[in-house]
């Protein structure tokens, strides 16, 4: 009995990802506005252990303004958009970012990592976001992290980032109120990492639904589907990776703007992102799994229909002999003398012939099948 399964949709898995399209031999540290970015959207939280002030703009000047009037908070500048020129090149001024830095920032092909300045700590993650289509959206987010601000660089308007935003609106006197930007660099870093925790678990349930169709009826559809699954385990392997090298260079960094307790926390990062990778490799020997066993079942059922047209040619085989023997036209008599030619087929003319040459091939039929099945051949 046949067990229902959920249905599939066999639709193409893309993947959107911002490509380098550098010219070679062009002059480092330029930061020019690509032309498909968004223009800049300026959310600021300015927050202490008790208290947290909120500024939503489009002006970086008075996000830096807003920031300035509380000097005693810890300030976050979540600039969402990178299509508005006036707002890096002020960014780069007022805290005086290397011009290499701002490249990175706007060529949104990175992988992660991490590197130490004089004034500030330079951080890429790579978030990944995955639609009901299982079209996998590969954004980068950049943060700069000072003494007292963080800011955080995204391309687009969407992110995972809420329940970040949530946590710091209602957790007064909590660790992300208390111990500065650098752990609020660690949980923008641990919520995109455990938001890839969901993207592998929906993977996997797509291959479970794929694998119990295979068995009931395997078709080349699900191949395609496979093929795609493997295809996003191999973009998240590129992000994970580099993601966990950057949390070791950051545990072992020795740099004062990095809160000696969030080291702990860091390293809980870390671990996240060695599970990560762990289940990313798991499920991309179960996607080339799943490829085998399609082939396997595609060969078997392509044996199965040259089983049955074997075993049909072998039946036919015997008959087809004696039709042929009986299809030779040797004549009865000569058609010049007249004379009889005894042995030219003469039970061609014998009463019932024509029956007894049916039922020998019946019979012969038949015993071929009985043998067959004594054989096992209809057993699948």
């Amino acid at each position: 009995m046949k067990i229902p399964l959920p249905k599939i949709s066999i639709n193409k898995i893309n993947i959107t990802q911002r490509k380098r399209k550098n010219n070679p031999g062009e002059v480092p540290g330029n930061f020019l506005i690509k032309e498909a970015s968004l223009p800049s959207k300026i959310f600021v939280y300015a927050y202490i252990s008790n208290h947290l002030e909120e500024l939503n703009t489009s002006d970086i000047q008075e996000a830096i303004a807003f920031t300035k009037k509380y000097p005693d908070y810890t300030s976050w500048i979540d600039v969402k958009g990178l299509g508005s020129q006036d707002v890096l090149d002020f960014i780069q001024k007022e805290f005086d970012v290397n011009s290499l830095v701002m490249e990175d920032i706007v060529n949104t092909y990175q992988r992660p990592k991490n590197e130490d300045y004089e004034n500030f700590i330079f951080v890429i993650s790579r978030m990944l976001e995955l639609d009901n289509g299982l079209h996998l959206k590969n954004e980068q987010i950049s943060f700069l992290l000072f003494k007292n601000v963080l800011i955080s660089f995204q391309e687009d308007y969407d992110d995972v980032l809420d329940p970040v935003r949530n946590r710091l609106r209602k957790n007064a006197k909590d660790n992300i109120r208390t111990l500065g930007p650098s752990y609020m660099l660690y949980a923008l870093m641990d919520t995109v990492i455990d938001h890839y925790f969901n993207i592998v678990n929906r993977l996997g349930d797509e291959l479970e639904i794929v694998e119990d169709h295979l068995y009931q009826k395997p078709r080349r559809q699900l191949m395609y589907r496979i093929q795609g699954v493997k295809k996003l385990m191999i973009a998240m392997r590129r992000s994970s990776w580099p993601e966990r090298d950057k949390l070791n260079d950051l545990l072992r960094s020795t740099n004062s703007l990095i809160n000696p307790k969030v080291k702990v926390f860091l390293r809980d990062a870390y671990d996240h992102s060695i599970q990560v990778i762990d289940l990313i490799e798991s499920m991309r020997e179960t996607t080339t799994s799943l490829l085998d066993l399609y082939l396997s079942l595609m060969s078997n059922k392509m044996n199965e229909v040259m089983k049955t047209l074997t075993i049909i040619s072998a039946i036919f085989i015997p008959l087809t002999f004696i039709a042929g023997i009986y299809g030779m036209n040797f004549a009865h008599q000569d058609p010049v003398t007249g004379v009889i030619l005894k042995n030219n087929m003469p039970e061609l003319y014998s009463k019932n012939g024509y029956l007894y040459v049916l039922g020998l091939m019946l019979a012969i039929a038949i015993a071929q099948i009985f043998y067959f099945s004594r054989k096992g051949w209809f057993k699948e």
